[in-house]
């Protein structure tokens, strides 16, 4: 979802925050099982022209066992980010992510994207556009535990590491829904797969007003 500079200064002369359509932000622990809820709700809504599923632009390569997301190296990213490819940047555990530009002009224009977030964003999101949706898929420490050990990438201090950092961070508000993946995907699944129905039918009243 790359898009030229010159989309995101005409984006940047508007208003903001952007109106029209809603962006769902999903937040959580690593091991809580974002990409595979969201990969849930591809499937569930796989012919939904109104949703947007973000692919993100991550410095690391992409490989089977994490999300499928463009990549590019640290210079690289710099560049792009000093030319406005990105609505929204972030650092995070050594690397660097970003949320490509068209998604400003999804929600402008009545849509629903949807994208993987850190929640150190979320005030930023809030400036930006005026309908969010928070999703915060969570897990028992237990699980995490498992998952992050089950990835093989960190070693067991680092994954204590992350464990903290977990719980160190608590989301409130309004806009925010809090879904418990520690059991069989589908349930979590479905529980997100109805936010997104609410926001569909939430940017389609928004839009005829």
């Amino acid at each position: 979802m790359m898009v030229s500079a010159l989309l995101e200064r005409e984006l940047s002369a508007e208003r903001f925050p952007i109106r029209n359509g809603v962006f769902v932000a999903v937040v959580g622990p690593s091991g809580a099982g974002k990409d595979t809820v969201i990969g849930y709700a591809k499937g569930r809504f796989a012919d939904e022209t109104r949703l947007e599923f973000v692919r993100r632009v991550i410095t690391r390569p992409s490989d089977a066992a994490s999300e499928d997301h463009d990549t590019l190296a640290d210079a690289a990213f710099a560049e792009a980010e000093a030319d406005g490819a990105f609505a929204l940047c972030w650092d995070a555990h050594g690397l660097r992510y970003g949320l490509p530009a068209d998604v400003d002009w999804a929600v402008a224009n009545g849509h629903v994207a949807v994208a993987n977030v850190s929640r150190s964003v979320i005030p930023a999101l809030r400036e930006r556009y005026a309908n969010l949706a928070v999703v915060e898929i969570t897990a028992t420490p237990e699980i995490l535990a498992e998952r992050l050990a089950a990835r093989g990438r960190e070693s067991r201090g680092e994954v204590l590491a992350r464990l903290a950092r977990s719980t160190s961070i608590a989301l409130s508000g309004p806009d925010v829904t809090s879904i418990d993946n520690s059991g069989a995907k589908d349930i979590a699944g479905e529980r997100f797969a109805e936010v997104l129905r609410k926001a569909m039918a939430f940017s389609d009243l928004s839009s005829m007003i």
